[in-house]
């Protein structure tokens, strides 16, 4: 299943995505981790230090690779060139699994154990001092929406994203790709901003949204955050000294975290499991092929030169029983 976090900057957004994966990795879970920040914190998160966490490949350096893989032998992609972020898979599209590897993971993704399971770490990368002025954030995580659109993900494994802040994930219609998305808040007026923004945006495209608090201190807390998002607050949580142990790089064994952060943790992937026992693979598909359809007619006609609504397989819809392995 595919997960998103999402919440204000400085929300804690990427503490707990990473003690989520750290959760999953503690259940021997497999596991994809991506980066999709502006501010590239996952890798330090999940326990790299600064040098480890700058050599993460940058997912956009490898779109060529990405693209040329992904196309496979699909008649209706001409060339490697003519695909956009929201290409959707068709006849003949590579796809790619949690449990395989493959080149796009060979050059895009780490290995990282935590607490004995190897799971998968991508970036897109950070936004260098190259691209100021001459390029949007956006323009990077395309690599990202290209590569959740083919991929084929199962009950037991888990695609875990820590997304750019705020509601510029509705710059993309990658704001469908995801079973759940996790919106973390602290219990302020300006925490739950972003809240309502991403409620009003994802309602008419059945986007599953829960509220993760954060930084509570206390019953007054809990209150605020309950009278604001109502019956989508699902879990709270509160200071932790595991967690600020892991800030100054010294985290204790996982197995260590409060009781309560453990348990607000399984709370969050039942409630993921849940949501994607629900998953509509068919109108996965026709919200993948109307993001399509808007970005080729708004930009990506004109870029390619091509009407590249033809890339649409009017007969392919993405399902969970394509996740056999196919050869490269």
């Amino acid at each position: 299943m595919k997960i998103a976090f999402v919440g204000k900057g400085g929300s804690g957004k990427t503490t707990l995505s990473s003690l989520f994966i750290r959760h999953l990795a503690a259940n021997k879970a497999a596991v994809v981790a991506v980066d999709a920040d502006i501010n590239q914190h996952l890798g330090a998160a999940l326990g790299l230090n600064e040098n480890e966490s700058a050599q993460l490949p940058a997912m956009g350096a490898q779109l060529p690779l990405i693209k040329d893989y992904l196309r496979g032998s699909n008649p209706r992609i001409t060339s490697a060139d003519s695909m956009i972020k929201t290409t959707p898979p068709g006849t003949g599209s590579r796809l790619l699994r949690v449990r395989e590897d493959n080149p796009v993971y060979e050059a895009c993704a780490r290995p990282i154990t935590l607490d004995g399971t190897e799971v998968r770490l991508m970036a897109t990368g950070p936004f260098a001092e190259s691209d100021l002025g001459v390029a949007c954030y956006h323009s990077k995580v395309g690599a990202v929406e290209l590569c959740l659109n083919h991929l084929v993900d199962g009950q037991d494994e888990y695609v875990v994203v820590d997304m750019t802040a705020g509601s510029d994930s509705f710059a993309s219609g990658m704001f469908t790709r995801f079973d759940m998305t996790f919106l973390v808040a602290e219990p302020t007026l300006k925490g739950v901003s972003v809240y309502r923004q991403y409620r009003d945006y994802a309602k008419d495209f059945g986007v599953a949204l829960k509220v993760v608090g954060n930084k509570v201190q206390g019953r007054e807390d809990v209150e605020f955050l309950r009278d604001q998002v109502r019956e989508d607050l699902l879990v709270t949580v509160g200071h932790s000294d595991w967690v600020r142990s892991m800030e100054k790089g010294r985290p204790a064994r996982f197995e260590l975290l409060e009781a309560h952060n453990r348990v607000s943790l399984q709370r969050l992937q039942d409630a993921a499991d849940d949501a994607y026992a629900l998953r509509d693979w068919a109108r996965y598909t026709e919200q993948m092929v109307h993001f399509h359809r808007k970005n080729a007619e708004s930009w990506g006609n004109a870029k390619a030169g091509v009407d590249l609504a033809a890339q649409v397989d009017p007969d392919f819809v993405l399902h969970e029983r394509l996740a056999t392995p196919q050869p490269a």
